[in-house]
């Protein structure tokens, strides 16, 4: 099942897409809010709202304001060669706010204090029953599904000090969506890819983590209770901009586009903040 959330004239709404057909589910104004009632997947499955066209659709960040998003730093092999790195022992973590996510279509307004704005496309987990201390084995029934996300890194601002968060959770930065795609329709492996007007940086295979979305989402549960619409960012891989040489940022004007094969795709223009 593919659950989207739906700009409208009267707010958002949760919608499920069946082909180019998009249908409200009453009484949910995004998908968080529905992760939060108890046998979510039936409410959706047997939803018969209003319906929209997939192809006109004013998409919001799939989950608009979950209560956290924890991002996972250092977790494909090729990226933490590329930055210099070495494979870590443990998840490095580091929080973004809701304030940072747009929409799946959305511009993507790079702020005028850093000109050193880069791309990093991940795959997002989707927290669908609340934990705390999950063991690995029972990790999976506590995930609802997988989204796409580019956790867009302000690098200057990032490696003023150790610590990244301020390099990584700006206003309006980070698209997330299209849609949730709930579990029993995919599973980690497909090709991930974010390209930059048309040209592509990264290409890799979502498998290739190092720590799994099941791994993920036990450690963290260990040290924090994980809600219903909670996020997990699990990393990029390599072909980011500040890797290369010369180092590649994004310019006003350039249209990013970051995929996962069966989750769908992100298109977001590049303007300058007013």
């Amino acid at each position: 099942m593919r659950l989207l959330t739906l700009r409208t004239e009267n707010g958002t709404k949760a919608v499920r897409q069946d082909g180019d057909t998009l249908t409200e589910i009453p009484g949910f104004a995004d998908v968080g809010e529905l992760l939060q009632t108890e046998n979510w997947e039936a409410t959706a499955t047997a939803a018969d709202g209003e319906t929209h066209a997939l192809g006109s659709a004013d998409l919001a960040a799939v989950v608009p304001a979950p209560g956290k998003i924890i991002c996972v730093g250092h977790n494909y092999r090729n990226h933490i060669k590329e930055m210099g790195r070495e494979v870590p022992e443990f998840p490095t973590l580091f929080a973004k706010y809701r304030e940072s996510l747009i929409g799946p279509n959305d511009d993507l307004a790079v702020p005028q204090e850093s000109d050193t704005v880069d791309w990093e496309a991940e795959l997002a987990v989707v927290i669908g029953k609340k934990g705390r201390r999950i063991s690995e084995a029972h990790a999976a029934d506590h995930i609802a599904g997988y989204a796409v996300l580019n956790d867009i890194s302000m690098r200057d601002y990032q490696f003023r000090t150790v610590q990244w968060l301020q390099g990584k959770t700006w206003e309006k930065s980070t698209p997330f969506g299209p849609a949730l795609v709930t579990k029993d329709e995919f599973t980690v492996g497909p090709l991930m890819t974010s390209a930059v007007d048309g040209e592509i940086q990264q290409q890799t295979p979502t498998g290739d983590l190092v720590f799994t979305p099941e791994f993920l989402v036990s450690y963290i549960s260990t040290i924090i209770t994980l809600n219903p619409g909670d996020v997990i960012a699990t990393g990029t891989p390599g072909g980011v901009g500040h890797a290369q040489d010369p180092k590649r940022y994004l310019q006003e004007g350039q249209v990013l586009v970051t995929t996962v094969e069966g989750l769908g795709r992100l298109t977001n223009r590049v303007v300058k903040e007013a």
